[in-house]
């Protein structure tokens, strides 16, 4: 039986010979290693900091039910900020991963649509959110009529959010191996019932991973909601109201400089609130791929 420990030492030996041949891999490794220690650093600072500036001012009055100025608090905030979310899913997801499906399963290959659509989702990714934010406000608020409100809030978001599920659902579905579709039509069962039973079960993991950034770019969008949904600090009685999400609510305080401390408090529930969405979102999708 081999020692592992022999075996480890065999193998750093193997490696120290290979770069003292090739010096540019020793730098290139390091270079890396560098960057990676660089940006956990950075996360852990950034976390820390906005824990130690906002946790001691945590109290009760700011998950009031009511928002007023003594209180300034956030709870209307989160509800407006789960609603939001909820309705862009509702709205982008079906529409981007039926568009991915479209491009990778049904489109043929070198079709000039597909490259259109590509070159527009591409071209849709990189707009700036204020520009978006001015879109909504033209469009839905004032021609469509819908006002400032959670829906024309939600609808902005939907479009700037369509074009990050649809691309990485894409890449999700093309990275699904050709067997698996191949053995499900030698088995004799059509393309859709291929694409629903086999492809998309595979491609759920990056599906998701998708969604959950979708949803930290809604979670955290303020310019393109300003104009859209709102800063009412209350919680609008239907989805035609206006209304303020955490990150509005945070920008609001700190922008008024009368509430700083309430800001910083502000930011560490968003943080909090994120982390729960990815977490759960991890967990959903590793309960999935096990069923």
């Amino acid at each position: 039986m081999k020692n592992p420990r022999g075996i480890n030492e065999a193998s750093l030996a193997q490696r120290l010979r290979g770069y003292a041949r090739h010096p540019m891999s020793l730098v290139m490794m390091l270079l890396v290693m560098l960057a990676a220690a660089l940006t956990f650093f950075v996360l852990l600072y950034i976390i820390g900091y906005i824990l130690v500036k906002g946790v001691p001012h945590l109290t009760p009055s700011l998950f009031a039910l009511e928002y007023n100025t003594e209180n300034v608090s956030l709870f209307p905030a989160i509800i407006n900020t789960i609603s939001i979310t909820f309705l862009s899913l509702l709205i982008a997801a079906p529409l981007s991963i039926c568009t991915a499906i479209y491009l990778v399963e049904y489109a043929k290959r070198g079709n000039r649509l597909v490259g259109i659509i590509r070159m527009t989702a591409e071209t849709l990714s990189g707009i700036p959110s204020i520009v978006y934010g001015l879109f909504g406000m033209l469009f839905f608020v004032t021609a469509v009529g819908f006002g400032y409100s959670l829906l024309s809030g939600a609808l902005t978001l939907s479009i700037m959010i369509l074009p990050l599920i649809m691309r990485t659902t894409e890449e999700a579905l093309l990275a699904v191996p050709d067997t698996y579709r191949e053995a499900s039509f030698g088995l004799g069962a059509g393309r859709l019932r291929t694409v629903f039973t086999i492809v998309l079960p595979s491609a759920v993991p990056g599906i998701l991973a998708g969604v959950i950034l979708a949803i930290g770019r809604v979670v955290g969008e303020t310019a393109a909601l300003i104009y859209t949904a709102g800063t009412v600090p209350d919680i609008p009685s239907s989805i035609m109201g206006s209304g303020r999400t955490l990150a509005i609510h945070m920008w609001a305080l700190s922008s008024e400089g009368l509430y700083t401390n309430q800001a910083y408090a502000t930011a560490v529930v968003l943080l909090v609130t994120v982390l729960a969405i990815n977490f759960l979102s991890a967990y959903i999708a590793k309960k999935l791929t096990k069923g």
